[in-house]
């Protein structure tokens, strides 16, 4: 018979929880001027590389080819609201607000989304991780490898 195992338990230390900065949170009007200048036909996607938190020039394509989506789909123009701004529990010198969307599609007219902001020479930006979520940056699926041709029998 074997002997009964004991548990081991590592010794308890305390959780540390990094304090929110210092600094006031942004105006709601920083993060919509962000979503604005994103959505914005006018502003060509490599311009648009600094609203989005390590772009790359693909990034820019990407960008480019969202705001033609809007555009061809009839949500431009939108109009954005930030609300219930707070330092975000997971990366805390970013913040998380709840964004409104207005847009002019008839059968998606309003929603809700959750976008997280990092902080950016001064000003604001889309995290990458929302900016993953909305706009497939980066996270285009490879395309699969064809499927190889089964041998033919010699005949």
């Amino acid at each position: 018979m074997s002997s009964p195992t004991s548990a081991v338990h590592a010794p308890s230390s305390p959780l540390i929880v990094a304090a929110p900065p210092t600094a006031p949170l942004p105006a709601p009007e920083a993060l919509v001027d962000v979503l604005n200048r994103l959505a914005d036909p006018n502003v060509v996607g490599a311009d648009k590389m600094n609203l989005v938190e390590g772009a790359t020039l693909e990034s820019a394509d990407n960008l480019d080819k969202f705001t033609a989506a809007l555009r061809d789909n009839g949500y431009l123009p939108m109009t954005f609201a930030a609300n219930n701004i707070a330092w975000s529990d997971k990366n805390p010198s970013n913040v998380m607000a709840t964004i409104s969307v207005k847009t002019s599609q008839a059968k998606n007219r309003n929603f809700t989304f959750p976008m997280e902001f990092t902080p950016s020479q001064g000003g604001w930006q889309l995290s990458r991780r929302t900016a993953e979520m909305l706009l497939a940056l980066g996270n285009s699926p490879a395309p699969s490898p064809a499927p190889a041709p089964s041998p033919t029998p010699p005949g």
